[in-house]
């Protein structure tokens, strides 16, 4: 019984949130017609008994994904997700880009890394004083050399190998990360608007890709399942130590 009335308020927190809503009916993808519930005043919408059952599916993976130690990179350039997701995300440790996608970002990582490392040289030059013996022109150029690094690059100066998996809000946007994640065979989970196509992702997410409100909601409860993720990884590791040491003492004892 609690099982269902936590169903319901799942649902209801989504309705609120006007997830349901999709785009006008011309502009639809074919292959969202198994999610589309009808059709309101032109608009799709967006059947919520499939969206809760592919949200739930996606944060299952994700949890798995996030306890096994491995990292998930989020792309929301769009101006309404921006700053949820370095929000709902910045907690997790995960990475996140929600600046311009530089193409080649995945698959021309150790050109990426190169660009970390400079960050990071940077960083070392003013920490080891290097920095204050260049010209005030050179410390200038530095600075905004430093500040470019940092916007384009975001969270994933910390990321020291290729994700995982990524997580993108609207596909259409971020296309390019799409392209170059199922060139490298990296799953993929995605917020799938009815003028996408579900098919191009592993893990699509049945939903309004536009209102952030609908956006707040669906990374919130990914956020969560990898949080829940990362909480069972460290358990799990704590059991493992616990019976490390337990062996060693019945073999002290023998």
């Amino acid at each position: 019984m609690s099982e269902f009335i936590e169903q319901e308020d799942r649902f209801k927190e989504l309705l609120d949130a006007g997830v349901h809503f999709g785009h006008l009916k011309h502009k639809w993808n074919p292959n969202m017609a198994p999610y589309i519930f009808g059709e309101k005043k032109g608009i799709h919408i967006i059947d919520l008994n499939k969206t809760t059952r592919k949200l739930d599916e996606a944060c299952k993976a994700a949890r798995q994904i996030a306890r096994s130690g491995k990292k998930i990179l989020f792309v929301a350039t769009k101006k309404q997700a921006k700053a949820i997701v370095e929000e709902k995300i910045k907690p997790t440790g995960m990475p996140y880009v929600t600046e311009r996608w530089s193409g080649g970002m995945l698959t021309n990582f150790a050109t990426v890394r190169k660009a970390v490392r400079k960050m990071s040289m940077i960083d070392k030059m003013a920490e080891d004083g290097t920095l204050d013996t260049l010209s005030k022109r050179e410390r200038l150029q530095v600075s905004r050399q430093r500040a470019k690094l940092e916007k384009n690059l975001g969270s994933i100066a910390e990321l020291t190998r290729i994700p995982s998996a990524i997580f993108m809000v609207d596909i259409n946007r971020e296309n390019i990360a799409l392209l170059e994640a199922k060139k490298l065979n990296i799953t993929t989970f995605a917020m799938v608007d009815t003028n996408s196509d579900p098919t191009k992702v592993d893990f699509a997410i049945p939903s309004n890709d536009d209102a952030s409100k609908s956006i707040a909601v669906v990374v919130d409860r990914v956020a969560q399942a990898i949080m829940e993720g990362i909480s069972e990884r460290k358990t799990d590791k704590e059991k493992r130590g616990s019976d490390k040491e337990k062996e060693k003492k019945a073999q002290v004892a023998e």
